[in-house]
């Protein structure tokens, strides 16, 4: 059962409602006459008359629990938590397998197609609201994050009070992870290679690119398969940059199959099901900084890239 809890801040913290958790907004220091004009600022594209009906329904809270009114005065220098709904949200027609789960950790195997956390369109359809609703964990928070278009392996923490550790297992590089990608055959290429860049957003907001400058990002990439004009290759991230794999296989000549970002950015549009990205997180071995085992945990999922080529 969802329930609100405190910080040790003394902050109120509102509960989850059917597994969706509230969102949250720090108010500065400001002369709007209420709560409403600011939020109505804030979010433009966000109607002042939802943020009256959010209201009027109680879904706009202070951090001390208070519920905010259309008119409730502005005080800046506190939290607001507020409840969002998407309409008319699509289900998307692919299930997340849970392959592994004790009181610390959860570890699933995702598909393509879904987002890790709530964001933009997508609330419910999440890997974290659905394992919320089907387990009724509501302390549950992802360890690490992969791109909505890529399939594989993610890890969630169960316990707050041990979060930290598993956390430093990225932070600190001592997680060893392996993605599988198709791409392009490219037999000029000498491989296993290490390719190191440094890579910052690109002036789009989906996008990102190389530039010059000291390394940020590091790969190591190997050839698992070849078959015709096509291959599948292994792919470990040393860091962690956003889109990193995509952006360094197309730097390298060997755009991901399936890819709508890189090296051509394609207009968003509906979901193409039966085009996902040949990108897949394979594998991921670390040891667990509470019980002291070595864990390994691997996808049964199996890219299709390779195969639909037929070996032509």
């Amino acid at each position: 059962m969802s329930e609100s809890r405190t910080l040790s801040s003394g902050h109120f913290v509102p509960p989850a409602r059917n597994g969706v958790g509230p969102s949250c907004i720090g108010l500065p220091a400001g002369a709007w006459p209420t709560t409403l004009d600011f939020l109505t600022e804030r979010f433009p594209a966000i109607s002042r008359d939802v943020w009256h009906q959010r209201m009027a329904q109680g879904d706009v809270v202070d951090e001390h629990g208070v519920q905010l009114t259309p008119h409730s005065a502005y005080q800046g220098h506190r939290r607001v938590y507020y409840y969002r709904a998407v309409p008319d949200e699509p289900r998307i027609p692919f299930d997340e397998v849970i392959l592994f789960q004790d009181e610390q950790l959860i570890v699933v195997d995702k598909p393509h197609f879904l987002p890790v956390v709530p964001s933009g369109d997508y609330l419910t359809e999440t890997v974290l609201v659905r394992l919320k609703q089907k387990l009724g964990i509501d302390t549950l928070v992802p360890i690490h994050r992969i791109d909505r278009d890529t399939a594989g392996l993610v890890m969630f923490s169960v316990q707050p009070a041990t979060r930290g550790l598993y956390h430093a297992l990225f932070s600190q590089r001592t997680v060893k992870k392996t993605y599988e990608a198709i791409a392009p055959w490219r037999d000029d290429l000498a491989l296993p290679l290490t390719r190191e860049s440094r890579i910052v957003e690109a002036g789009h907001f989906m996008l990102q690119h190389e530039v010059s400058g000291p390394a940020n990002a590091i790969t190591h990439l190997d050839v698992l398969e070849v078959r015709g004009k096509r291959a599948r290759y292994a792919l470990s991230p040393v860091t962690g940059k956003r889109h990193q794999l995509r952006v360094h296989m197309a730097a390298l000549g060997l755009p991901i199959l399936g890819d709508g970002l890189y090296p051509t950015l394609t207009p968003e549009g509906q979901l193409d099901y039966e085009r996902p990205l040949q990108l897949l997180a394979k594998s991921i071995e670390f040891v667990d900084p509470v019980s002291g085992e070595r864990r390994r945990f691997e996808s049964r999922r199996v890219l299709q890239g390779l195969m639909e080529h037929g070996g032509r």
